[in-house]
């Protein structure tokens, strides 16, 4: 006769909660992130491409060709084409729209020591990403650190 298998005594996992500290730091880190990643999305979208500029022009006649050769092109070119015209629009409304970039700037010079500091990112880091020395000395953020 098999003897019975005795189960092991479960504990109940207990109810974990953050403080409201802990809760405030997150928040906090969470919304310096967004305007860290919104102020470094900003000044590298103003640097542009080597080569020839783009204008709202240019990108304009380029849609009006597409425009043209997609009424006699095959199934498989129209689908490229409809997705180069998409590319198109989306590029000059990028082009078209305007970024405070002081607003930007003013909010990055708000958190960035503090930024800095909790994720542990140097002078050297945000000089290579294209924040400028000026910046940076507003922010309080030095060579020291790098």
């Amino acid at each position: 006769m098999a003897t019975p298998v005795k189960k092991a005594a479960t504990k109940k996992p207990t109810k974990r909660s953050m403080s409201a500290d802990h809760k405030a730091k997150l928040a906090q880190g969470r919304k310096e992130s967004r305007v860290v990643s919104k102020y470094l999305e900003a000044i590298t979208a103003g640097k542009g491409k080597r080569g020839r500029k783009r204008t709202p022009e240019s990108i304009n006649i380029q849609i009006a060709h597409i425009d043209k050769e997609i009424g006699g092109a095959s199934p498989i070119r129209k689908l490229e084409l409809t997705q180069r015209r998409f590319d198109l629009v989306a590029e000059r409304e990028r082009l078209t729209s305007r970024i405070d970039l002081a607003g930007l700037e003013k909010e990055f010079v708000k958190i960035a020591k503090s930024y800095s500091t909790r994720n542990g990112i140097g002078y050297s880091a945000f000089r290579e990403l294209g924040v400028s020395a000026e910046v940076l000395k507003r922010a309080s953020i030095t060579r020291a650190r790098s």
